[in-house]
């Protein structure tokens, strides 16, 4: 099999001596990859090393074919165009001079083959769900998934021969997340995608896992991944279970040996009192005893360390995943308590059923939801307290807002892990923030990590802890698209710990099956046009 992409002996640490990859060895072939990973096993990192955005240690990348690489946080210049993201604007300005009459070579030449590019930039934003954004808009005035969107459609437009995604549904719609899916699935050259989406990762050709340090290929998709998995994990407990079967039996056989020994050296022993043998004999049949009683001993301690071996042998190979541990305030809103008052919602186009008033009580959980652009994030950032030219007016009834952002751009690159939650609990002791930050994952040296250097789940998993581990502990957390960069078991916690949490949410997600496990008691649309209202669960 050819492969387009081929790692060589990688390794690759940041500034401060952290290890992210060692020696490893990869190939990616064409078709569609999907690779997967905990939380800091290196996948971002890898993406960038191939696309070149990183250069390694040691060791080489080889890539087959020109590279479009679309990051996880896109660096955009919020005053450029989305004709400049599209790579066109040289070749419009050109083609729009000579419409006017300019016709110089160097108009040509800027336009070369390229007469229908407006065309097919139109063709291209409209199958993305962009039809309605112009060529002229500014990208800073596109919502974070009409920007992820857009930045897809300049991959797609370029057609580069490897095309690399790193979490491309983050901060998506389901109308958009579907149209990416097929978007990937009519891709015909090379693929990888990091990614936790599930649907997605259900429409690759293989799965790359990467873990320890090295990276297990498989034939299919997640699901029959998981399958393969599934049996493994079977297999490996039953191999507990018998090795540790096996350990008991060779620990009562040491003990029987044990008591037959001893018996026999008290009958040596009495047989010796009475003098009922020659000495000579006796002496003899005293080093047979202590001959035998080493053989046995040995021979059941050895039998005794392989099967302690076999039982840890067994163990090590049942997978676990490490999941976060979280600990959310035990902090209870009483259920007749207003925690926030919203007026002043207005619509361009009010329906039946639009909110003018949005008055949240007790330990209320409401999933805001609605298409990209809508307004979700501004809606949120005018409950957290950041103030909105021609926003609505809000009131806040408890302590403790804390507010996760979509591009978690709220720690301070410069300070480590453990620094930013002293930051924001400064009286807290340092033990305390510690063991809190152990739940999170971040143990010892991790917790020492510089911000800067950390995966994107990595730096959801140090945002989340600021915010739950300063004071005042939360009363109300505003949750901007959480489960973006986490991985399936992380997602799956981070659920779990929330649906015990007992202060007020308002959660902005397109992840459905994680906001069911949240037991939502509210579900509030959101469109720019209608405004606010209460839509059915979903």
């Amino acid at each position: 099999m050819s492969f387009a992409i081929v790692c060589s002996d990688l390794s690759f640490s940041w500034p401060d001596g952290t290890t992210v990859l060692d020696g490893l060895d990869a190939a990616f072939g064409t078709g569609r990859t999907g690779l997967i990973g905990v939380n800091g096993a290196g996948k971002s990192t890898l993406l960038k090393l191939i696309a070149g955005e990183l250069r390694p240690a040691s060791g080489t990348v080889s890539v087959d074919g020109e590279i479009g690489y679309l990051p996880q946080n896109l660096p955009f210049d919020h005053a450029r165009t989305v004709s400049d993201l599209l790579g066109i604007s040289e070749a419009r300005a050109a083609l729009h001079a000579i419409e006017r009459g300019e016709a110089t070579e160097e108009n040509f030449a800027a336009v070369g083959d390229d007469w229908d590019v407006e065309e097919r930039a139109r063709a291209e934003l409209d199958r993305l769900g962009l039809g309605g954004v112009g060529l002229d808009r500014t990208v800073g005035t596109l919502s974070g998934g009409e920007a992820v969107m857009a930045g897809l459609a300049a991959l797609f437009l370029a057609r580069p021969g490897v095309l690399l995604l790193d979490e491309p549904t983050n901060n998506l719609d389901l109308d958009a997340r579907r149209r990416l899916y097929d978007a990937v699935a009519s891709w015909t050259g090379v693929l990888v995608v990091v990614s936790h989406d599930r649907e997605l990762l259900d429409r690759v050709d293989e799965i790359a896992d990467l873990r320890d340090g090295g990276v297990r290929s498989f034939g299919g998709n997640l699901s029959g991944y998981e399958e393969l998995l599934a049996v493994e994990r079977e297999a490996a407990e039953r191999d507990v279970r018998a090795a540790g079967t096996d350990l008991r039996r060779q620990k009562r056989e040491l003990e029987e040996a044990q008591v037959k020994l001893a018996r026999r050296a008290r009958y040596g022993k009495k047989m010796n009192e009475s003098k009922r043998e020659p000495k000579i004999v006796m002496g003899m049949r005293k080093r047979q005893a202590q001959e035998s009683a080493g053989k046995h001993r040995i021979l059941h301690e050895e039998r005794l360390a392989g099967a302690r071996a076999r039982l840890t042998e067994a163990e090590e190979a049942v997978r676990e995943d490490a999941e976060i541990r979280i600990e959310l305030p035990a902090t209870e809103v009483p259920a007749g308590r207003t925690v926030a008052t919203v007026t002043g919602l207005s619509a361009a186009e009010p329906e039946p059923g639009t909110l003018e008033e949005l008055i949240i009580r007790g330990p209320e959980r409401i999933a805001l939801v609605g298409p990209n652009g809508s307004g979700k994030t501004t809606f949120l950032r005018a409950l957290a307290g950041e103030a909105m030219p021609d926003g609505p007016d809000v009131k806040i009834g408890v302590e403790g807002v804390r507010y996760l952002p979509q591009r978690l751009d709220v720690l301070d690159e410069r300070l480590s892990v453990v620094e930013n939650v002293r930051a924001a609990a400064p009286e807290r002791p340092l033990n305390e923030i510690r063991g809190g930050l152990a739940r999170f994952l971040f143990r010892g040296a991790r917790a020492d990590q510089a911000a800067g250097t950390l995966s994107g789940g990595e730096r959801f998993r140090a945002v989340l802890a600021s915010l739950l581990l300063a004071e005042p502990a939360p009363q109300l957390l505003l949750l901007d698209e959480p489960t973006n960069n986490l991985d399936m078991a992380s997602a799956r916690q981070l659920g779990q710990s929330l649906a015990a949490y007992r202060g007020a949410l308002v959660v902005v997600s397109h992840d459905v099956p994680f906001l069911r496990t949240l037991g939502i008691t509210r579900w509030l649309g959101m469109d720019r046009r209608t405004g606010l209202a209460e839509v059915e669960p979903m």
